[in-house]
């Protein structure tokens, strides 16, 4: 039995997929030896507390548009859906150009990450008015 889900469960499912790889690749990264000391050298002198509250902000997008996929109207849901999953996909592929020392688990989850966000922003852009109703 097969049963044809709407864009906002298709979109909501999709960034509750991005939000768990996002936490699970900064999870993983914490058990690789030299995490920590690269994290100081990556702060500098700001407290690694502060860097930690970034990557906190970061992980509420996902998690805030899990909601917002639900319950925006159609047209700025459409919009809130391209624009978030762009800006998204430079997050996650931005920092790692001309990086050489990507840990192998990240490549799987970046993978998979990149893969939702274009999926959002193609459903997202294909999503006409009269499939909202």
């Amino acid at each position: 039995m097969s049963k044809k889900l709407d864009n906002q469960t298709i979109l909501s499912s999709l960034w509750i997929i991005v939000m768990f790889n996002m936490a699970y690749a900064d999870i993983l990264a914490l058990f690789i030896p030299g995490t920590h000391e690269e994290l100081a050298r990556f702060a500098g002198g700001k407290p690694i507390s502060l860097l930690m509250l970034g990557g906190a902000v970061i992980l509420q997008i996902p998690i805030f548009m899990i909601f917002l996929s639900r319950v925006l109207n159609h047209q700025i849901n459409r919009w809130v859906n391209i624009t978030v999953g762009l800006l998204m996909v430079l997050f996650v592929i931005g920092p790692e150009i001309g990086n050489d020392a990507i840990n192998p688990h990240y490549y799987l989850i970046a993978s998979v990450e990149v893969l939702c966000l274009l999926y959002i922003v193609w459903t997202a852009w294909q999503w006409k008015k009269a499939q909202a109703q």
